[in-house]
């Protein structure tokens, strides 16, 4: 079934990767059910989490008993399993009647052409298992209602849309001018971001009116990322980038491997352009460390700590700023 990849033809430059991640699909109640990995953050960043965010929280002497005990299964494991993160696999999708139109239709995507041609990138298959991870906590009710969307035997097109979508479907949000120079905007998904900036033209403001004889226009862009599952293959590891409910729910189904956009970095300084800030900031730890956090760990009950907690909704606030002066003629 799986031989050779597409290698993505791009032509212009990409922009930093950013975290987390999944969009879509609110529950109406107040509470999430959340995942959330112990024994790796230390113990202080452990009970500052659960105390913000848990809706009972259990007192600092339970939690610590158990980031203690879920910290001496780490230490073993990094004597038993070490070295486990190295070499995973990368199975290359065969260019079949089933996948050619699926992957035509995706590389013909913007979003990908113009987010994922910094590095050598490519569509393949990663086993799930083997994917290194960043994220600490996991929304159990959002990956429920994923697990819903895709039913009980989804087909093979329909993992695929799922890990790697096209249609880009937007969650809610809601925005407005809260005064003369800030825009605030609010959804309940956390992948809401700066986009960052965008220098305009006339031509390119259409059926709006202008103030003026436009000379330029300096857009200031919020909205959501790409939304793919999405890995960083990086001295021998890959790291799942973007993507962990969608990998969680489907490795709870029982897939092993998954379709997903691998780019493949050749240096430090590469890491720090796609990469999210979590890896970057940590990179020795994901890269070198014997054992590091991986998805399987999410399984292990040893490892998990499954609690309420308070569903929060997302702001971004936008401000500028305009400075007019006049200066000597030179």
């Amino acid at each position: 079934m799986i031989a050779s990849p597409q290698t993505l033809e791009v032509e212009s430059k990409s922009t930093p990767a950013a975290e987390p991640k999944e969009v879509e699909i609110i529950s109406p109640a107040a509470e999430d059910e959340n995942l959330y990995l112990i024994g790796r953050p230390t113990l202080k960043q452990y009970i500052r989490y659960v105390r913000s965010h848990a809706v009972n929280p259990p007192g600092s002497g339970t939690l610590a008993e158990e980031w203690q005990a879920a910290n001496d299964v780490v230490r073993t494991l990094e004597k038993d399993e070490a070295g486990c993160a190295d070499n995973p696999p990368i199975i290359k999708i065969e260019i079949t009647p089933k996948y050619e139109p699926l992957l035509t239709e995706f590389l013909k995507d913007p979003l990908v052409r113009y987010n994922f041609n910094t590095v050598p990138t490519e569509v393949a298959m990663v086993e799930l298992d083997s994917l290194v991870v960043y994220q600490k906590h996991i929304d159990l009710t959002f990956v429920r209602q994923l697990q819903k969307k895709l039913g009980p035997a989804p087909s093979d097109e329909e993992i695929f849309r799922t890990c790697l979508p096209y249609d880009h479907p937007q969650p809610p949000v809601k925005w407005s001018r809260v005064d003369g120079d800030s825009f605030v905007f609010v959804s309940p998904s956390n992948d809401l971001r700066f986009l960052g900036t965008m220098p305009l033209h006339s031509h390119h403001v259409k059926d709006y009116p202008p103030p003026g004889n436009l000379v330029g226009v300096v857009g200031i862009a919020v909205g959501f990322g790409s939304n793919f599952l999405n890995a960083v293959y990086a001295e021998n590891r890959i790291i799942l980038n973007n993507g962990s409910h969608r990998a969680y729910a489907l490795r709870e189904m029982g897939f092993t491997y998954v379709p997903c956009i691998v780019q493949h970095v050749a240096s430090r300084e590469q890491l720090g352009i796609v990469a999210s800030s979590d890896i970057r900031h940590a990179a020795d730890f994901y890269l070198k460390h014997p054992r590091p956090s991986m998805l399987k760990d999410y399984f292990n009950p040893k490892f998990r700590k499954v609690m309420l907690f308070r569903r929060r909704i997302h702001q971004v606030t936008v401000k500028f700023e305009v400075d007019e002066i006049d200066v000597p003629a030179v």
